[in-house]
């Protein structure tokens, strides 16, 4: 049945698969932005 959705659908999967990774690392990238910015406010005002 894979092999099937694979012939129909093309490269629908690469695509989904590179938006995935793209939404992570932007996911990854604002946890450590809000997460570090939060540790020097919290250090700079106690």
């Amino acid at each position: 049945m894979s092999d099937d959705l694979s012939d129909d659908y093309g490269d629908l999967g690469e695509r989904r698969n590179r938006r995935i990774r793209l939404i992570a690392w932007v996911t990854i990238g604002a946890l450590i932005l809000v997460g570090g910015g939060s540790t020097v406010l919290s250090l700079l005002f106690g």
